[in-house]
């Protein structure tokens, strides 16, 4: 099977090669996207992630087989013209407890978030968040990026993906009362 650095060069020369691409992340992606912003903006933000991809395949580094981080990259962008939206979401959670997300995707959830007070409290503490803590600490946990991974996406400094991680963490565990929601270890790393 071709890495996905290999399609992407492929689609320089035959653009339908990046079809290959959107086959392999767009679930995953999607997936990620609804947690984020619900089922009604899911569709059109992973076709836009996808669009922006094709656009700018031509300046995609190689060096990099997958392209996992590069997308998720271009869906933090547009899920940041959409972050009030994200908020209110969290809030309504938080007050009524309702999560149509969670409940479509229960088998994933379950591991993460067990009790509807938990989910309350765990929505509250995601809208409190500041956005580049919650890009990070989501990427982690839902999108199953490793630090570097996470680094790639956000541009930003491995360091500084650790730092953030880690203060999500630490607030999101205060507002669960010491459990900690995304039940990953701190030295992981897909990538």
């Amino acid at each position: 099977m071709s890495t996905d650095a290999e399609v992407i060069e492929q689609s320089w020369r035959d653009p339908a090669a990046f079809s290959t691409l959107f086959d392999r992340h767009a679930p995953a992606l999607h997936r990620y996207v609804t947690r984020r912003l619900g089922d009604s903006l899911a569709d059109d933000l992973v076709a836009e992630t996808f669009l922006a991809a094709f656009r700018r395949r031509d300046r995609y580094d190689l060096r990099h087989a997958d392209a996992r981080p590069w997308l998720y990259g271009m869906a933090a962008n547009l899920i940041g013209k959409h972050r009030r939206t994200e908020i209110r979401s969290y809030q309504a959670l938080a007050r009524t407890g309702v999560d149509d997300v969670v409940e479509s995707y229960a088998d994933r959830v379950d591991a993460r978030v067990s009790a509807s007070a938990a989910q309350r409290d765990l929505a509250r503490a995601l809208a409190e968040l500041s956005p580049d803590e919650r890009d990070v600490l989501l990427m982690t946990a839902w999108a199953d990026l490793g630090y570097e991974e996470v680094a790639q996406a956000l541009g930003i400094p491995v360091g500084t993906v650790r730092s953030r991680l880690h203060r999500a963490r630490k607030k999101t565990r205060a507002a669960l009362g010491g459990m900690d929601p995304t039940h990953i270890e701190e030295e992981t790393d897909h990538g």
